[in-house]
């Protein structure tokens, strides 16, 4: 542990304070229960000041990574029994982008319940204006370069996005959007991997057959094809990995 602890020298020195400690507690070689040296050693080894790395360790303890103790220090979790959904980030950072297929499983399980269920909500409660930007974005989606990857995610996210506000929910979107980087990381690899297919061309009609079920107020049938369409995409994906 001593000697994977070095000076940094970057110009966000908390941001990459908490980028270091999140390395070496990912790694294990801060292990589960281990105590952190006194904060004053500790920023000396990495080269900042005790504020900065307080900051970083508040940071960390948001996230459930350390639980800090009041004048007994900081001790390292087992970040799978109190880590925060914040996690998430942390974990693609340490795996440049690369999860492991259980975690790549769970998240997609994740994706299909949450948004089954706000594209059932949306049918019910999505208001003439929200249906109208719906439409904006699928006139958008039909324009654009079906080879485009940046571009078709963003307006899939944009999509998916407006289906969770139309729904009526208000923590929906914000679920949705603390995971924004995970959810695009997996859109931008299919939409690499399938440009210019028949594939693109299938996401966009699985859309307007989805909007128009909630502008017909379908509630079942908008759920059952929002779980179909991800099912879908997720095999395409995985296949092609």
């Amino acid at each position: 542990m001593t000697n994977s602890i070095e000076p940094l020298r970057v110009k966000s020195l908390k941001d990459a304070c908490v980028a270091r400690l999140e390395e070496l507690i990912l790694s294990g070689d801060l292990p589960v229960g281990q105590r952190l040296p006194a904060e004053r050693d500790l920023a000396a080894r990495l080269g900042v000041s005790r504020p900065v790395l307080h900051e970083a360790l508040v940071d960390l303890s948001g996230k459930g990574l350390v639980t800090i103790h009041p004048r007994r220090g900081v001790v390292v979790n087992d970040y799978r029994q109190s880590g925060s959904f914040a996690m998430l980030t942390s974990m693609l950072n340490y795996a440049n982008g690369a999860l492991d297929p259980q975690m790549q499983r769970s998240l997609l399980a994740v994706r299909i319940l949450l948004e089954r269920e706000t594209a059932r909500l949306a049918a019910e409660n999505a208001a003439q204006g929200q249906i109208a930007d719906l439409h904006g974005i699928l006139v958008e989606e039909k324009a654009a370069t079906k080879t485009d990857a940046a571009r078709l995610t963003e307006l899939d996210y944009a999509f998916h996005l407006k289906v969770a506000l139309c729904s009526g929910n208000s923590i929906y979107p914000l679920i949705l959007n603390s995971f924004r980087n995970i959810y695009t990381q997996f859109t931008a690899a299919f939409f690499a991997k399938k440009a210019g297919s028949a594939a693109v061309e299938e996401v966009i009609a699985f859309h307007e057959q989805l909007l128009g079920l909630i502008e017909a107020r379908k509630p079942d049938q908008a759920a059952a094809l929002m779980e179909e369409m991800l099912v879908r995409g997720e095999r395409q994906l995985l296949e092609s990995m």
